[in-house]
């Protein structure tokens, strides 16, 4: 998406041809009727990156366009960004013109921020960062009130946290994050608020335990907990699984064990194929395991797991390509019917859509 495509006055004509489009292509699953999620118009997008343009002394964001990889263009604001990015994207490029030490050789900026006002830099550089960046950047961290980071190859230097901290408003109570940089937060903190929200209702009159694949750093997990007797929750990246389990700190949850592996590795686990020492400490036998959770990359579920999941009276899928959910649901509505059916805006101006699906067997 360019910038260029951001008309406010157009989104609910450019939403309206995402539900029709959704629509027809589930027609053939006989879902109930479509719950549609709105975005914000702008100013909702938490996280960006861009390209760091230098054209003879001077230097400046640059984008994109799609198909158009060798044919940057500048900008000088993002309207979809929070208003506290584009604040630090004001404040910031003036500060990386007026230093050669910042400037030279720096090819991206990624900024990560909060709902709740916090946030974060990321620079990255072709070039090895000495004491001389980290003396410059300590006091631009300082002056802009952010936390910074510095990246180049093999090199990574954090001048004060790499995370920030996040709170969402979810089914009238409040939720802690940690949400750490350079792993996956959902970028729409008002959608995402909304997706969790709908995600609680779907479950609230739900049985037994709850099993959760792809379980991030615990953004749906946390919540789903208040709603079940025990939580089983994968996830394959260290760094998430660590952040899952401090955002479990955080909140005082504490019915939820997270197992570090991948949805492929645990559908093995529960045939009986292999034996994981990462579920040493775990015994499947003692949940009571009903319904399940996914929310897979684009990829949708692997065959093994899309089967898998058909064992459980309840399925809560969140998708982020209609296509691989489609496909998914050729084989899962053999056995369980969709009961909710959910449209999240969560980047408008584009033709991404993502969906939720509640399934009850049938």
């Amino acid at each position: 998406m360019s910038v260029h495509d951001v008309f406010p006055e157009q989104y609910h004509q450019q939403l309206d041809a995402k539900i029709q489009r959704i629509q027809s292509e589930f027609a053939k699953f006989e879902p109930p009727t479509l719950e549609t999620f709105e975005s914000e118009k702008s100013h909702y997008r938490q996280r960006a990156e861009f390209k760091i343009w230098h054209e003879g002394d001077a230097s400046n964001y640059a984008m994109y366009a799609k198909d158009e990889y060798k044919k940057p263009y500048t900008i000088t604001s993002f309207p979809i960004g929070s208003k506290k990015l584009n604040e630090l994207m004001a404040d910031l490029l003036p500060k990386i013109n007026s230093s050669e030490i910042l400037r030279r050789k720096l090819f991206q900026v990624e900024f990560l921020c909060s709902k709740s006002g916090d946030s974060l830099i990321t620079m990255i550089y072709h070039k090895p960062l000495g004491e001389e960046w980290q003396e410059e950047a300590t006091a631009l961290q300082a002056l802009l009130k952010t936390s910074i980071i510095g990246r180049s190859k093999k090199q990574k230097i954090i001048l004060d946290r790499d995370f920030v901290n996040e709170t969402l408003g979810i089914s009238g109570r409040e939720y802690h994050y940690q949400q750490v940089e350079a792993s996956f937060t959902q970028p729409n903190a008002g959608v995402c608020e909304k997706m969790v929200s709908w995600a609680l209702d779907c479950t609230k009159e739900t049985q037994g335990d709850l099993i959760e694949l792809y379980c991030g750093n615990g953004n749906f997990t946390i919540p789903l907990a208040t709603q079940f007797d025990k939580v089983l929750a994968t996830e394959i990246s260290k760094t998430s699984v660590k952040s899952a389990q401090e955002n479990c700190r955080r909140n005082n949850i504490d019915n939820i064990q997270i197992a570090r592996m991948s949805a492929e590795e645990f559908t093995e686990a529960m045939d009986g194929v292999r034996k994981f020492r990462r579920l040493k400490d775990i015994e499947l036998e003692d949940y009571d395991l009903k319904t399940v959770f996914v929310d897979p990359p684009r990829a949708g579920l692997d065959k093994a797991t899309e089967e898998m999941v058909t064992r459980f009276e309840n399925i809560l899928y969140v998708s982020c390509n209609p296509t691989t959910l489609k496909g998914n649901l050729e084989h899962i509505c053999k056995t369980h019917k969709i009961s909710r059916f959910a449209l999240f805006d969560q980047f408008p101006y584009t033709d991404h859509v993502e969906c939720g699906v509640w399934l009850e067997r049938r």
